[in-house]
């Protein structure tokens, strides 16, 4: 098994609420999602960061010393580091160095599973390596295989740098075709008045367990980070009747690289497009606001902050104090407290949802004509019938519908309204 020494960085020059521990276990976590074994994890303080190395010369001879004495394969990084930074410190340390994007991004190829997925994987690797494809050529000697070296863009590490950027270009356009194809039915969508909902999280949170006990999606589930990279789409039914589809997405993480989530925009912006968000947060887990505060970063450089939220307090059967649950409740837009594992609270979750859409439907009494059963068909899958009944002139209709559905009834020549 390859074994890994983790640098956890804080900057004194950086404005960042996360306390060094807080960031030494998150890195712990994601390189445990690689399955490689950790030998320590070293903590640094540095006042500002250095050209050379990042840190310190006299940290980075430590940590030197420390990789041969623990036969040490591979040293992560919690920062982003440049391409001169990379290679000084592969130069003195005599290992492989992996920053915190690749190490995401690692994670990421694991776990992409959709040709739209693994596009994007091979492109923000691509982009990442693009300008570390210099001097030496560090990353082109890093074909044995192990963390760092995983996923599509592997095979184009021996290219020049102008056939990578013709890859790059072409993933382009390749993601552009996958885009047009997510808006076309996105398009269709909104042109039937299907209201969506998204849920969105920070990583592990409880997002595709949520999915599954409402839907039955099937969707993977593991405890560790990042298990879904590609977004899924599910059809469910509100206790009120109406119709809507909930998209899974991937996760957020604190001080996600802007760049990632450039690349990432083709998943991202099912996000954006939602009629509502869907926050499901870990209230289990002891960085619980910290979360939140990150989750919503995502979400102002998405422009989707201001979009409707219900919060999922999510994973109350882990509570020992349920007392806090209270005070969590005041700090939340729309909270809600469930057990997405044991569908506790759902009758709360799902009226709360419920109550988000009905505010934005139109109760319509018409008559449809026997030679439009068509619509009849739509207002029975798009809305909630309340009562219907035929005659000579055609079948009477009391129904519940989204106002953009109802709009589009009332336009019909064929529809009479009944006032």
């Amino acid at each position: 098994m390859e074994k890994a020494l983790l640098v956890t960085i804080k900057l004194r020059t950086e404005k960042d609420a996360w306390r060094l521990e807080d960031s030494a276990e998150e890195l712990e976590e994601l390189t445990g999602a690689t399955g490689v074994e950790i030998v320590d994890n070293i903590t640094c303080v540095c006042d500002k960061p250095t050209a050379n190395y990042l840190i310190g010369s006299g940290k980075a001879e430590e940590i030197a010393v420390l990789s041969q004495e623990e036969g040490v394969d591979t040293v992560i990084f919690s920062h982003d580091l440049s391409g001169t930074q990379q290679r000084n410190l592969e130069d003195l340390i005599g290992r492989k160095i992996i920053d915190r994007t690749q190490l995401i991004l690692d994670i990421f190829a694991r776990h992409a599973r959709s040709p739209e997925g693994k596009t994007q994987v091979e492109l923000a690797q691509l982009q990442y390596l693009m300008p570390r494809l210099v001097g030496k050529g560090i990353i082109l000697s890093r074909l044995g295989g192990g963390i760092g070296t995983r996923g599509p863009g592997e095979q184009k590490l021996e290219v020049d740098r102008r056939r990578i950027t013709k890859r790059i270009d072409r993933l382009k356009d390749d993601l552009e075709g996958l885009m047009t194809h997510r808006m076309t039915m996105r398009k269709k969508r909104k042109e039937n008045a299907v209201p969506t909902a998204a849920l969105i999280g920070y990583t592990n949170a409880g997002k595709s367990t949520l999915l599954n006990a409402l839907t039955e999606a099937g969707q993977v589930v593991s405890d560790s980070l990042f298990t879904t990279l590609d977004p899924l789409h599910k059809s469910f039914v509100l206790p009120d009747g109406e119709h809507i589809v909930i998209s899974d997405t991937v996760g957020f993480l604190h001080n996600l690289p802007h760049h990632l989530i450039e690349a990432f925009k083709a998943t991202l912006e099912e996000v954006r497009e939602a009629d509502l968000l869907i926050h499901v947060i870990d209230v289990s887990h002891p960085k619980v606001y910290e979360h939140g505060k990150a989750v919503f970063q995502v979400l102002k450089e998405l422009g989707a902050d201001k979009k409707s939220i219900i919060t999922a307090l999510n994973k109350i059967d882990l509570l020992d104090d349920k007392a806090w649950l209270e005070r969590m409740k005041a700090d939340f837009q729309n909270p809600v407290p469930i057990s997405a594992k044991h569908k506790e609270n759902f009758d709360s979750f799902l009226q709360k949802i419920q109550e988000n859409f009905s505010a934005r439907l139109s109760h319509l009494e018409i008559i449809i004509p026997h030679s439009r059963m068509d619509l009849v068909n739509l207002c029975y899958r798009e809305g909630k019938v309340k009562e219907a009944e035929h005659s000579q002139k055609g079948v009477r209709i009391k129904v519940s519908l989204s106002r953009k559905a109802a709009n589009n009834l009332l336009h019909n020549k064929e529809i009479e309204e009944v006032s």
